[in-house]
């Protein structure tokens, strides 16, 4: 799916020579008909007639040889969909943590609350993620960075533990006035990276969580901190499905912790252009296939064959 949203050619303009290739290679057919001095003496009807099997259409070497030149200008055009790998930069792409500090989270089912155990998982995610970056923002009905991308992934922990409703300044659920926080912060970084949303369900507009998918393809995951048969959570799954997003149920063993390192440690170095860095080539693979076609357009002339 990520290589579809991203797939763009370096080079479009060189897309133009496509139908010009073509008619270059019509016009071409026509003056080396085999048959073109006789259709100038002879009618259509009588040719059509007196000709022995497929004289008439465009030999298949020749046609091997138009693809050929098709793809080499599909080529040069640059086909791509992923960044470069920055040299500079650490294998480990950052993770925001983006937490949900509103009323309903000081519920508690499961106890002691939702808002503490929203703080433990973090705290797990800390310890597991120690020394790769790790960013936090808090929001309700407005969003804040509280940390950008920091190896230091203690202070994200004890930050998110002075986190609270009370600190808020507009109560609501803008989950995507946060996702647009997170993706400032992570394309500052350059360095992509992923999203995980810690609620305990989503009541956002619908309608602009469709807005910001289109104009961003941020990687996100929600860890749903929450019971399993918590009503909340139908409104946490359509949201899931607007953002194509993967929602992990709370696990008091630790799991969802496992699975939510796992999902961020397959995100990309860097996911767009908007995040810096070179698009890679991906042309070249091209090359082989034209080779062959144009092995194919080569074929020895037989003594039969006779011009007019």
């Amino acid at each position: 799916m990520a290589m579809l949203t991203h797939f763009h050619f370096i080079r479009p303009w060189w897309l133009l020579l496509m139908p010009l290739l073509t008619c270059l290679w019509w016009l071409w057919q026509r003056h080396t008909h085999p048959l073109r001095g006789w259709q100038e003496q002879m009618a259509p009807a009588l040719l059509s007639a007196l000709v022995i099997g497929r004289g008439a259409a465009p030999n298949r070497s020749s046609l091997w040889l138009l693809i050929a030149w098709l793809l080499a200008a599909l080529a040069i055009a640059g086909p791509t969909w992923q960044l470069e790998p920055n040299p500079f930069a650490d294998d480990a792409t950052p993770l925001m943590i983006v937490l949900k500090a509103e009323r309903s989270m000081e519920r508690p089912d499961p106890a002691p609350s939702r808002l503490e155990r929203a703080r433990l998982k973090i705290a797990d995610l800390a310890a597991a993620r120690k020394g790769q970056p790790l960013g936090l923002i808090a929001y309700a009905g407005s969003a804040h960075l509280v940390l950008p991308p920091t190896r230091d992934t203690a202070v994200v922990s004890r930050m998110a533990a002075e986190i609270d409703p009370a600190i808020m300044p507009e109560p609501g659920d803008r989950l995507d006035l946060a996702l647009r926080e997170a993706g400032r912060a992570l394309a500052a970084g350059q360095q992509g990276g992923s999203v995980v949303v810690l609620t305990d369900g989503v009541a956002t507009d619908p309608e602009a969580l469709a807005m910001l998918r289109k104009e961003m393809a941020l990687p996100v995951q929600f860890l749903a901190i929450n019971g399993p048969d918590s009503p909340e959570n139908e409104g946490l799954r359509a949201a899931a499905r607007i953002l194509r997003a993967e929602v992990e149920p709370l696990d008091i063993e630790g799991k969802d912790v496992g699975a939510i390192i796992r999902r961020a440690a397959r995100t990309p170095v860097a996911q767009s252009g908007e995040q810096g860095g070179q698009w890679q080539e991906a042309g070249y693979w091209l090359l082989p296939l034209i080779g062959a076609l144009v092995l194919a357009s080569f074929r020895r002339t037989t003594s039969g064959e006779v011009s007019p």
